[in-house]
């Protein structure tokens, strides 16, 4: 083969590696597929006990509380009685740490409330985790009662588009 040719095979390979695997995963946007007219207002309420079910973390862990437990352990309870409403667990850390160390922490904590509520008798497909790491603070500031509120997983509840 001459020289141009394989380069300008090598560059084409690149270009499709590059679309295919260098390209981040589409973060899921729940307005894409969220109805919030379809919601009767027990859903809405339902929504809201579960996203006010956030659980907290010690630094550098991601093993659940026995205040965490208690927790997810009344989110289950609502899951189970409004089994339409789909829910995405985010993972959360603080700002110590670097960005991959983080994001993987806060996938450890999202997939530990995740466990404790399938072993509750919550289904898996009524469930998602996202791992944000330290991209999205609850609260700003470089303390200990900042970083202890960062420190978490938070659910989302959604109800998707027929």
């Amino acid at each position: 083969m001459n020289i141009v040719f394989r380069r300008s095979l090598l560059l084409t390979l690149a270009l499709v590696l590059l679309a295919g695997f260098g390209c981040a995963k589409k973060q899921v946007d729940h307005d894409d597929y969220y109805d919030e007219l379809a919601m009767t207002e027990s859903e809405r309420l339902a929504a809201q006990r579960i996203a006010d079910g956030v659980i907290y973390f010690a630094f550098d862990r991601y093993d659940l509380s026995a205040e965490a437990r208690r927790t997810l352990t009344q989110t289950a309870s609502v899951m189970k009685e409004v089994p339409q409403l789909r829910v995405t667990i985010e993972g959360h850390c603080d700002e110590r740490g670097t960005e991959e160390y983080n994001l993987a922490l806060g996938e450890r904590r999202a997939r530990a409330a995740y466990e404790f509520l399938v072993n509750l008798g919550v289904p898996p497909r009524q469930m998602e985790m996202v791992s944000f790491g330290k991209l999205r603070p609850a609260v700003m500031g470089n303390n200990e009662a900042a970083w202890a509120k960062n420190r978490r997983a938070e659910f989302k509840a959604y109800k998707p588009r027929q």
